[in-house]
């Protein structure tokens, strides 16, 4: 275990941890970070991309890795029931707005009744679990004011990835209310985080990885919507975020504490600073202030619906966790266009293990110091 980290990740040393999608972005990213905690790492997940983190880092030989669809029921179960996880971080979904609209049937379906399936088969057995699912920002209701939603906000959705995300927080609540109570042996939570960025990550239609794959090509940088405003943050942020939730869970759960399980069993915004809810021009701008380039105005051929503006409330994760972002929004890009940088400029291998782990140790040391 990095010697670096807070006393309160130590929970995570030898435990049995499930990453549901964890051939996916963040949940690569979890997934190392788990590892360098000392957990026993299992994923349920379908083939990473040509282009992934998961690959890069080469944890399909470092981690426990099974291919499976979330929707597999009877597979789930058993792998469920075989490994027996003191923690579930539920990742698996369709994790994006633009393809939801040309797959909506595929969104739904994975994003709520993925999520259904997944609690299902942990209600089927009788140990003891503490379950993070983690949705998004997007599910709440926007009604294009510029507020910043809180967790007690309507949830809703005006395009299918939205939509289902809504669908999958209400999911939860009815999990958590119907078969997990506060004094049950499931101790279940949901997480909502702002866009995240973070190196190694390669989806289409994602303004940093549409950012790099231009920049590294020589070609100026195609942005959709550069007016529109998002609350951005570095990947480790809301990471760290899911970590605090089940860990404060699993301690109060094992303590038969259920005014603390209660406490902890909720739903939890993880946001940037104010000041890191910026336009899609300015992160775009700051990405070229790293890596020298321009950017253009995107001609679309379809104009789908998307939110001009969204902003999280964290006030809830302050004062409930004493949860906090560490990173400005300097910061942020700054971490992120360094580790293409090493990918593509300097390392030219297929590894990015060590510049990976370094930046999760320096994220680590400022968890413990401040």
């Amino acid at each position: 275990m990095n010697s670096n980290s807070p006393d309160w990740l130590k929970i995570y040393a030898g435990k049995r941890v499930l990453v549901t999608g964890h051939t996916g972005f963040k949940g690569a990213w979890l997934c190392e970070w788990l590892l360098s905690l000392g957990a026993e790492v299992h994923g349920w997940a379908l083939l990473p991309e040509q282009w992934s983190l998961f690959e890069s880092l080469g944890l399909g030989n470092r981690m426990e890795h099974n291919i499976g669809d979330i929707l597999d029921f009877a597979s789930l179960t058993s792998t469920i029931q075989e490994m027996r996880p003191d923690f579930i971080f539920h990742l698996a979904a369709q994790s994006l707005v633009r393809p939801s609209y040309h797959e909506p049937l595929l969104t739904f379906s994975t994003n709520v009744m993925g999520t259904a399936k997944l609690l299902e088969a942990v209600r089927s057995f009788d140990f003891p679990c503490t379950v993070v699912v983690i949705t998004t920002d997007k599910c709440y209701e926007n009604d294009g004011s510029s507020r910043s939603f809180k967790e007690t906000d309507p949830l809703g959705g005006h395009d299918p990835y939205s939509a289902s995300k809504a669908g999958a927080e209400l999911v939860v609540g009815a999990y958590r209310d119907s078969f997990f109570q506060q004094k049950d042996r499931v101790a279940l939570a949901s997480v909502r985080a702002g866009n995240v960025v973070g190196g190694g990550d390669w989806a289409e239609d994602r303004i940093v990885p549409d950012c790099i794959r231009a920049l590294s090509a020589g070609k100026a940088i195609q942005v959709r919507n550069p007016a529109f405003t998002r609350p951005w943050q570095h990947v480790l942020e809301p990471l760290g975020g899911y970590l605090l939730v089940g860990a404060k869970l699993e301690a109060a759960r094992r303590q038969q504490k259920t005014d603390e399980i209660a406490r902890y069993a909720q739903a939890f915004n993880f946001g940037p600073e104010p000041d890191s809810h910026r336009c899609v021009r300015d992160l775009v701008e700051e990405v070229l202030r790293h890596w020298p380039g321009k950017w253009e105005q995107a001609v679309l051929a379809d104009k789908l619906k998307e939110a001009p503006k969204l902003s999280l409330a964290i006030d809830k994760a302050r004062e409930v966790l004493g949860w906090r972002p560490h990173l400005s929004f300097a910061e942020t890009v700054g971490q992120t266009v360094a580790w293409y940088e090493e990918y593509f400029l300097r390392a030219r291998k297929p590894t990015m293990i060590d510049f990976t782990q370094k930046q999760i140790g320096d994220y680590s040391q400022l968890l413990a110091s401040r």
